[in-house]
C-alpha cells in the first residue's frame, strides 16, 4: 500500500468495520426495517447501524473532531476546524431494491478544504481514496481521469437523464460512486444538482487528485449542491454542452 496518513488509516478501518454490517444486511433484505423520511428519502436500520459504527471508530481515534453525517446531522465538538463528513450508505434506494451499487463515503474537511476522501463499495470490494497533494487511488493503484477528447465518445453519469443534450448518459443512483468512477476514468464526466455534502465530499477530492476538474463548491453548504465534474480533456466542451442545467 502506498504511504497514507494516520487520518486516512482511521477512515479505512471504520469503513471496513461498517461494511461487514452492510454486506450481511444486504443478504437479508427482507428483514430490514425501513422508514420514510420524505418523498424520496428512506432510512434503514442498516444506515443507522453503519453510521454509528463509523462515528464510534472515528471518535476513538479523534475524539475532538466535529462531525457532519447524513442521519445525525451536524455535531460540533471541541475541534471545529476538523469535520468528518459521513454517508453510511450512498445509494440507499439501490440497497433497498437489492441492486449491488451503493457505497460508504467518508471525508475529512479541515477549515474549508477536503484533505482526505474515501469511497468504498462493499459488495465489489472496491476502495477509492485520495489525500490532498498525494494523488488518488483505487485498491492501492494510482488512478487518473479519462483521456478521451471527443465528447461524443464519452460516457457521463447524471442524476436525471436529459435526452436533449445528445450525450451518452447513465443514472446509477449513487453519487459517490459516480464521482469515484469519474476519478478512475470509468466515466468521463458527471453532473447533478440538489446533492448533499455527504454525498460528494470524498468525491470532490478524488476527482481533483486524479487530475479532473470540478466546479467551485462552497463547503459551508450541506444541501442543494450542484456538481459539474469531468476530465480536463473535455471540460470546456462539457460545460458548453451542459450550460446551466
Amino acid at each position: 500500500m502506498n504511504s497514507i496518513s494516520a487520518n486516512l488509516n482511521v477512515m479505512i478501518k471504520a469503513c471496513e468495520k461498517a461494511s461487514k454490517i452492510l454486506i450481511r444486511d444486504f443478504g437479508e433484505l427482507e428483514k430490514l426495517q425501513v422508514s420514510k423520511k420524505g418523498p424520496k428519502d428512506f432510512v434503514t436500520n442498516s444506515d443507522i447501524k453503519a453510521e454509528k459504527i463509523i462515528i464510534d471508530e472515528l471518535k476513538k481515534a479523534r475524539p475532538n473532531y466535529s462531525i457532519i453525517s447524513e442521519e445525525n446531522g451536524i455535531e460540533k465538538n471541541k475541534d471545529e476546524t476538523n469535520f468528518w463528513i459521513i454517508d453510511p450508505i450512498d445509494g440507499t434506494i439501490n440497497f433497498l431494491h437489492g441492486v449491488p451499487h451503493f457505497a460508504i463515503s467518508i471525508a475529512l474537511k479541515t477549515k474549508n478544504e477536503i484533505i482526505c476522501g474515501l469511497i468504498y463499495d462493499p459488495i465489489k470490494d472496491e476502495m477509492f481514496y485520495a489525500e490532498k497533494d498525494n494523488g488518488a487511488f483505487f485498491n492501492n493503484q494510482r488512478i487518473r481521469v479519462s483521456k478521451k477528447n471527443d465528447i461524443q465518445e464519452c460516457l457521463f453519469a447524471v442524476g436525471k437523464i436529459k435526452d436533449d443534450l445528445n450525450l451518452i448518459c447513465r443514472s446509477s443512483g449513487c453519487a459517490a460512486l459516480d464521482m469515484a468512477y469519474v476519478a478512475s476514468g470509468r466515466y468521463d464526466g458527471y453532473f447533478q444538482k440538489n446533492l448533499n455534502l455527504w454525498d460528494i465530499a470524498a468525491g470532490i477530492l478524488l476527482i481533483k487528485e486524479a487530475g479532473g476538474i470540478i466546479n467551485e463548491i462552497d463547503l459551508s453548504n450541506i444541501r442543494n449542491i450542484k456538481v459539474l465534474a469531468s476530465s480536463a480533456e473535455i471540460n470546456a466542451k462539457f460545460i458548453e454542452k451542459i450550460g446551466n442545467f
